[in-house]
């Protein structure tokens, strides 16, 4: 739904009904929702019939933020730049080819990514990371941030904010949610962004989350060059990866998840690289969703490798008793 509003540039009340405090989600009053409906349908079938089923069509294909299509170009038209000119030859006079290096292999760029952050040896020492620091959603309030990981798979995260400390946490095989609404289990596709974030090696050891990687192109994030590696995992999730040419540091991942109406971008910006215990970490990390102005960043001011981490801390806690009238 969040990916539906961002496309048509509208809010959850264009299209469902509020009474009250409430919404009445099954309410089919509002005409938008059935042409919404429509909508859905029309995509469905453009994928099956043309893309074999394949998310190539979605409501962002059309609408870019507005909720009418634009189906006349805008003027001015944008002007493509001038084709480079080779150099001329001083002998003939004539331009003469300039030979192009081959590009790197994906594998090449992840190999000088593993030396960048300090290479495998130093990668291998790491068994825990307590990392401490600040959470800022969209409004920009600084809230008390921490995080505890466990290799290969646990991890723990609370952010204590003005109506107390939320939680959550994953042990290996079940992952939670604490809060002052009680206590939760979480599932996909919470889980799977929580993992992104928060799994010991994730983004440190990227040739073993994505088995299937080739090389993806050049692109620039602000005034860095930086070269372009597409990656799969075992399960079928995809992503880009974004590094830095000169350095080799990991700037930016962008993830996909796959839905019946689009593909659904998630992207993590990396930022502030420092040096922990001999491995290179970035200490700024910001993450922006398709969900209405959520854009979060997380600084932190303190990272320990290797402290000792109550294994306990990751266990879902058991939901607080009711209290008997």
């Amino acid at each position: 739904m969040n990916f539906i509003a961002v496309s048509m540039g509208r809010q959850c009340n264009f299209c469902h009904v509020r009474k009250g405090n409430d919404w009445v989600w099954e309410s089919d009053d509002k005409e938008e929702k059935q042409t919404a409906r429509a909508m859905m349908k029309m995509v469905l079938s453009i994928n099956k019939d043309n893309f074999r089923g394949n998310i190539q069509v979605s409501c962002y294909t059309c609408h870019r933020g507005r909720n009418q299509p634009n189906s006349i170009p805008a003027f001015p038209l944008p002007t493509p730049p001038p084709r480079p000119q080779p150099a001329a030859s001083p002998a003939t006079g004539q331009p003469s080819p300039t030979p192009t290096p081959p590009p790197p292999t994906a594998d090449q760029i992840l190999a000088k990514y593993t030396d960048a952050i300090g290479g495998q040896a130093a990668i291998d020492k790491m068994k825990t990371r307590v990392m401490k620091g600040t959470y800022a959603g969209f409004n920009g309030t600084e809230l008390v941030f921490e995080a505890s990981l466990t290799a290969p798979d646990k991890f723990y995260i609370s952010v204590t904010t003005p109506q107390g400390t939320s939680e959550r946490g994953f042990d290996g095989k079940v992952a939670w949610e604490k809060n002052s609404r009680g206590v939760n289990e979480l599932t996909n596709p919470v889980l799977d962004q929580m993992k992104s974030m928060f799994l010991s090696f994730s983004n440190i050891k990227l040739k073993e989350e994505f088995p299937r990687l080739r090389l993806g192109g050049r692109d620039k994030i602000g005034d860095r060059n930086v070269v372009i590696v597409s990656g799969t995992t075992a399960d079928n999730h995809r992503a880009r990866l974004f590094f830095d040419a000169e350095t080799g540091l990991l700037l930016r991942r962008i993830g996909y998840t796959e839905t019946m109406i689009g593909v659904i971008p998630e992207q993590i910006d990396f930022e502030d690289y420092r040096d922990v215990d001999g491995v290179k970490l970035p200490f700024t990390v910001k993450i922006s969703s398709v969900e209405p102005g959520l854009v979060s960043t997380r600084k932190y001011s303190e990272i320990k490798m290797n402290a000792p981490v109550d294994d306990s801390k990751f266990k879902m806690p058991a939901a607080p008793a009711k209290a008997t009238p």
